[in-house]
């Protein structure tokens, strides 16, 4: 299990006190309180708000302190649009130079997932289809873009957001029909269609837990 460190512990747990409407749109977050509910010291509190800032979560105001953004819609939309288009450029490029050992990769998977039920074991057979394209576009461009990306649900994916469940269902099919086909532009889209969906779903949900700007949310 890769080990994840203090600041980035950190800043899950913010994430999940907006998320959770716990901390509400421009609410100070309360930085003492969140280091000694974790029992860790203002410096990794420091580099997750540095961190979350960059992410669009929050703002930090000189000499007032750290406020709590209220998202928009066009931002969810963007940042799964984002994902559509590396992982459909990665799709590509796997087709390109991974051929039929590609789908003999991902049919398992695939099917594993069609299967499944658990969410754990939903997310995780989600992100091995996901680094098994990335794996076969041979891409170190690729990778260094995906890195910079950061989640926008935090916890479990497929139980916060059940619905996106049978969207991925549909989108590996769809995806794996490509890559069998040798169709990398048709997989690409394919994978654009998928995250597109997936970011109107996430979006609603924003919205009904109260967590987007009222402007946006009116519209």
């Amino acid at each position: 299990m890769v080990r994840t460190s203090s600041a980035e512990q950190v800043a899950l747990h913010i994430r999940r006190l907006i998320f959770n409407g716990e901390l509400l749109p421009g609410t100070r977050v309360p930085q003492d309180e969140v280091a000694q509910e974790l029992g860790v010291s203002r410096i990794p509190v420091r580099e997750a708000l540095i961190a979350l800032e960059r992410e669009g979560w929050v703002t930090i105001e000189l000499h007032r302190g750290v406020f709590v953004n209220a998202l928009d819609e066009r931002t969810i939309h963007d940042h799964y649009d984002l994902f559509g288009m590396v992982y459909g450029f990665a799709a590509q490029r796997a087709v390109a130079r991974s051929g039929a050992e590609l789908v003999e990769r991902l049919t398992p998977i695939q099917r594993q997932f069609e299967k499944a039920k658990d969410p754990q074991l939903l997310e995780d057979l989600s992100i091995s289809f996901h680094r098994t394209i990335v794996e076969a576009a041979a891409s170190p461009r690729i990778k260094v873009v995906l890195r910079a990306m950061s989640t926008l649900v935090p916890g479990n994916f497929f139980e916060l957001v059940p619905e996106a469940i049978d969207m991925e269902k549909a989108g590996f099919r769809a995806v794996l029909r490509s890559v069998g086909r040798e169709d990398g532009a048709k997989a690409a889209a394919d994978y654009a269609r998928m995250m597109r969906r997936i970011g109107d779903q996430v979006a609603r949900m924003f919205q009904v837990r109260g967590l987007l700007g009222q402007q946006e949310a009116a519209n």
